[in-house]
């Protein structure tokens, strides 16, 4: 087996690694790879090829970290209505308990999907009563604005 088929073996190796992972990294250092078997068999010596492959290699990962698809997104899932499917639904409030008895915003207790929660109003919204819309969950307080 010649350097070139080497390089070629590693790199479908690295392929076959991020299946597993999904990270698209190796596929990066696979393509560095492809470089060292390209430099191999252009007749270069082994330090040139991995040379190649390492700056290839690095360089294409770089990239890759710098590009939309090397960041990761950071959504809170407490806002989040893809994580929390009760956020966007409506909750209808009968009374509030003044925002100077509960120490700040406004609170009540009421009931949604069959249990009682404890709801406190966002800070731009009237304590009024009426249908509010569920904006954020944190733990087991309902975070509602949005006065219907």
């Amino acid at each position: 087996m010649t350097h070139w088929m080497n390089w070629l073996v590693l790199a479908g190796g690295l392929v076959i690694l991020e299946m597993f992972s999904g990270t698209f990294y190796l596929l990066m250092i696979a393509i560095g790879m492809v470089a060292g078997a390209a430099a191999a068999f252009g007749g270069m010596p082994l330090e040139i090829q991995m040379l190649v492959a390492a700056v290839v290699g690095i360089f294409t990962a770089t990239v890759l970290h710098r590009s939309r698809f090397g960041k990761s997104r950071r959504t809170d899932s407490t806002r989040d209505p893809n994580v929390n499917l009760d956020i966007g639904q409506s909750i209808d409030i009968e009374t509030w308990i003044d925002a100077r008895q509960s120490g700040g915003r406004p609170t009540t207790r009421a009931m949604y999907r069959g249990a009682l929660w404890d709801v406190e109003l966002s800070g731009e919204d009237k304590p009024v009563p009426g249908r509010f819309t569920i904006r954020e969950i944190q733990g087991s307080r309902l975070i509602v604005g949005g006065h219907r």
